[in-house]
């Protein structure tokens, strides 16, 4: 499992260096992907699977489709056309195709192999212990990253419903009146 652990930093370390790096707002959520589910398959070999999974589920599944809705959404028009015929090129996807190959050999010599154990040893993380943790003495910070939360989704909203140059009835002094 140590090399496990090792090498799947090591893959986590390249595909960020991909983020960081890259030009293209596409490749960079791709390399992101790629890093998200390294470091997924970090707390696997630390012995923290449920951790590992709720990376997965929530980093590299939900938050990554949002960031694909966001740049789908970003690229209107025909400049956009080109530079997404540019980006199905076979070359274009070497990079994260080849981390993922790392990442998906190396989780099937795991699963195969039949290596036992985490690098380290300690408790196990499951779910009830997260939940009792969370909604233990952690309880009214969970409560107020809720409110917060729902807040930004009001907001957010309301700012995606005035549109792009959509002025203020209330604030604007000339709108509203009669003469």
């Amino acid at each position: 499992m140590a090399i496990a652990f090792y090498l799947s930093g090591f893959i986590a370390v390249l595909a960020t260096l991909g983020v960081i790096t890259g030009t293209s707002p596409v490749h960079a959520v791709l390399y992101l992907i790629i890093s998200l589910l390294a470091v997924a398959l970090v707390f696997f070999a630390l012995g923290a699977p449920f951790a590992g999974v709720l990376e997965i589920i929530i980093y590299a599944g939900a938050i990554m489709v949002l960031f694909v809705f966001v740049v789908m959404m970003l690229n209107l028009g025909g400049e956009a056309r080109q530079q997404e015929k540019l980006w199905l090129q076979p070359g274009t996807w070497i990079g994260p195709s080849l981390l993922a190959g790392l990442l998906l050999a190396l989780l099937l010599t795991l699963l195969l192999g039949g290596e036992a154990g985490p690098v380290i040893t300690g408790d196990l993380l499951t779910a009830k212990a997260v939940a009792i943790t969370l909604f233990g003495p952690w309880l009214l910070v969970v409560e107020l990253a809720a409110m917060l939360l729902l807040a930004a989704l009001v907001t957010a909203s309301h700012v995606g419903r005035l549109g792009p140059g959509a002025e203020n009835t209330a604030t604007s002094p000339s709108k509203g009146r009669s003469r």
